[in-house]
């Protein structure tokens, strides 16, 4: 039978592009724990899908500020 914790904490460095490193680096903890998290040493929190919920919604606002910023540098390359 397949780690749920495991799967999760994999799951979710992957959809984010990111390593487990950044992922501890981004909300604050130690790569050690991240790393034991996915190898199921240690539980997950109760309040970690709220933690790559709140990352989530950080990397989607970066892209729009992106998108948004290039669009005005467009305009501006424009007039």
């Amino acid at each position: 039978m397949e780690n749920t914790q495991e799967n999760l904490v994999k799951k979710t460095c992957r959809e984010l592009g990111i390593t487990q490193k950044e992922l501890a680096k981004q909300i604050g903890i130690s790569d050690r724990t991240v790393s034991n998290w996915a190898n199921n040493k240690v539980k997950l929190p109760n309040n970690f899908n709220r933690l790559i919920q709140l990352l989530e919604i950080e990397r989607n606002f970066n892209q729009i500020k992106s998108a948004v910023n290039y669009k005005i540098r467009n305009i501006s390359i424009i007039s």
